[in-house]
């Protein structure tokens, strides 16, 4: 005998809650909901600038006289960790609903970073245990990726999705600005022998009071509906309209024609999914490899090398780097949030191309500027500042981008997928700029990585230009229909199936 859920499967559903969704006015709910689940990115920038700040006092005897090759090890193990918590959670994302997830991904995140800070001693056992903890913490946080783009985007109203998106995003600057003024301020004012310690514990004590704002967040209707839990569907986006009612705004009536028809989809796991993106949906598998892989590049290659630049060409004291750092995260904060809007008025493809063409052509202005010598710390600075203001709203525009143009029923799948792709290849420059920088001797290696890193992001920007698809405005279920949708009420163009570049 088929099972209940079964039977549900087998049945076509008709709905209207993607366009009661979208139909929504901004309401203090979705300020909310951006404000609890966003903390991921703060929360990524912060885990990454504490590990780098305390990095030097690690190798000493008040750290745990660890060698430099095995502190270098700590961001590798938590990256790697990422991507595993990416893949693993993204999968029980689709399955198991965004809320389940960006909960369990917080917990998680939550005891790695903490069990960090209670590494004791610098036996192997203990330096096995940092390791271990910072795999687990990187899990969280590569899971956080994948549950909360998803969620984000299900329950944002169409027409701010594209902004909202990107300034989330751009918060990772955000944190990475906390975590240098944080552990700059520990290290300073308590002996670092346990200020290193207390650096570790600046995100759990953020993620405590989020955990807390998540648990009244509702799951994601759309997710809920294409899983066939129609009641379960109806009590969330009764819950939504309600607090947006509550505001005293007054709901649009809802378009019957934008009524759905579908059949839950059957599971689907990484090779279906692989299957289906680069041989039924080869444009967009594309678009989304490209986009990410070639801000990854950018920014791994440019930020772990920074601080290798300023004291060995530029000659800062390593004590003044954070200032300098600083400047360079604020540029990166900001370009998302005064660039995003247009993301959703100009569009998609003009913006993210445009971003990308304009980073690399400015990054190779600099390349010919530094190779002339005609750059000093302050001027250097000023230029990343410039140049990651727009690359910056390109990167968070790439995380948009692959979260939006796949099937809902493989969304958060299809995100982990793509930022375990960028994440390889991210990890490969720093290895290599780092190994033109050298000793500072040939600062003409250094000019031609730049170029290279130049062309990569203007390939990207080109692929936006000719692959990018317009989702502007437009209802998730315009963009791409999912892949159980029957009766989909309308299309945008280009946009139909998934076999669809």
């Amino acid at each position: 005998m088929a099972s209940p859920e079964a039977d549900v499967r087998d049945r076509p559903i008709r709905s209207l809650i993607p366009a009661r969704i979208d139909r929504l006015p901004w309401s203090p709910f979705h300020t909310r909901l951006v404000v609890a689940l966003g903390v991921a990115w703060v929360l990524d920038g912060l885990e990454i600038t504490v590990a780098g700040s305390v990095a030097s006092v690690l190798e000493k005897p008040e750290g745990l006289s660890m060698s430099a090759a095995a502190v270098g090890a700590v961001a590798t193990v938590y990256l790697v960790g990422e991507v595993v918590g990416a893949l693993f959670f993204g999968h029980l994302s689709d399955r198991l609903g965004r809320r389940n997830l960006f909960i369990v991904t917080l917990a998680v995140y939550l005891v790695g970073s903490g069990l960090t800070a209670l590494t004791l001693g610098n036996g192997v056992g203990w330096i096995v245990f940092l390791y271990l903890t910072r795999f687990i913490a990187g899990m969280g946080i590569g899971g956080e990726y994948a549950a909360i783009n998803s969620a984000i985007d299900e329950l944002i109203p169409a027409r701010y999705r594209g902004r909202v998106d990107i300034a989330v995003n751009g918060t990772y600057w955000f944190g990475a600005i906390l975590g240098t003024l944080g552990t700059f301020i520990l290290l300073n004012a308590v002996h670092p022998s346990l200020g290193w310690r207390l650096g570790f514990l600046l995100g759990p004590v953020l993620g405590l009071i989020i955990i807390v704002v998540r648990r009244n967040l509702p799951e994601s209707p759309r997710w809920q509906i294409m899983n066939g839990k129609r009641e379960a569907a109806e009590e969330s986006i009764t819950y939504i309209e309600d607090e947006v009612r509550k505001t005293g705004r007054t709901l649009p009536d809802v378009d019957e024609k934008k009524t759905i028809e579908l059949i839950p989809a059957a599971e689907i796991g990484y090779v279906r999914l692989l299957r289906l993106l680069f041989r039924e949906m080869p444009g967009r598998a594309t678009l989304g490899a490209t986009l990410m892989i070639t801000q990854s590049f950018l920014y791994n290659a440019i930020f772990f090398t920074y601080s290798l630049l300023l004291t060995t060409f530029f000659h800062v004291d390593s004590g003044n780097v954070p200032l300098y750092f600083i400047a360079f995260a604020v540029g990166n904060f900001i370009g998302p949030l005064v660039l995003g809007p247009l993301f959703d008025t100009i569009g998609r493809r003009t913006m993210i191309g445009g971003t990308y063409l304009l980073s690399g052509i400015l990054l190779a202005i600099t390349a010919v500027l530094f190779n002339a010598g005609a750059l000093t710390a302050l001027t250097q600075t000023i230029a990343w500042t410039i140049i990651f203001f727009f690359a910056s709203a390109g990167a968070s525009a790439a995380y948009l981008t692959v979260s939006e143009i796949f099937p809902l029923e493989v969304r958060a799948k299809a995100i982990a997928v793509f930022f375990a792709i960028a994440q390889c290849f991210g990890a490969i420059a720093p290895l290599i700029y780092g190994a033109l920088i050298g000793d500072g001797s040939r600062p003409v290696l250094l000019f031609i990585g730049y170029l290279m890193g130049a062309v990569i992001m203007a390939v990207g920007g080109l692929v936006a230009w000719f692959l990018g698809v317009d989702a502007e405005g437009k209802s998730l279920e315009d963009v791409v229909s999912p892949l159980g949708v029957r009766k989909p009420a309308t299309r945008a163009p280009g946009a139909g199936s998934p076999t669809s570049g």
